[in-house]
């Protein structure tokens, strides 16, 4: 570990081990939570996903909602950035484009707690090496 020399090291280091900590707290029983993937590659960032995702990680906690979100790489979309794959427990996973701060709240309030569809899915037309094996 580096050494804290600032207010912000100290945060940092405190949002990382706090999320690890949680992540492995989670991590027993995932199908159970719905899960939140954020794109963070370099164009995704550039895009706005890692204020996108803080926002989300943010809310998710003042609202009480148990969730599981992590990065991922590029998901392909880069027209699209930011975009997040939401899986709720028994549903499909659905890719959201375009998620700023507000299509994030839209998503966690009618999506993840109310169970409506929102603007903004990217449509799947195209099956994954894996289901085609």
């Amino acid at each position: 570990m580096g050494k804290i020399k600032t207010l912000a090291d100290l945060r940092k280091m405190r949002e990382k081990l706090k999320s690890e900590t949680d992540l492995r707290d989670k991590s027993e029983h995932p199908e159970d939570m719905v899960q939140i993937k954020v794109a963070m590659a370099t164009c995704c960032i550039a895009s706005g996903s890692r204020e996108t995702m803080n926002y989300i990680v943010d809310e998710l906690e003042k609202r009480n909602v148990d969730a599981v979100v992590t990065q991922t790489g590029c998901m392909g979309y880069c027209y699209a950035e930011p975009t997040v794959e939401v899986t709720v427990p028994g549903k499909e996973p659905i890719v959201f484009g375009y998620v700023d701060e507000k299509k994030a709240n839209e998503i966690i309030e009618r999506y993840i707690k109310n169970g409506e569809l929102v603007e903004g899915i990217i449509p799947m037309n195209y099956r994954s090496i894996e289901e085609t094996k």
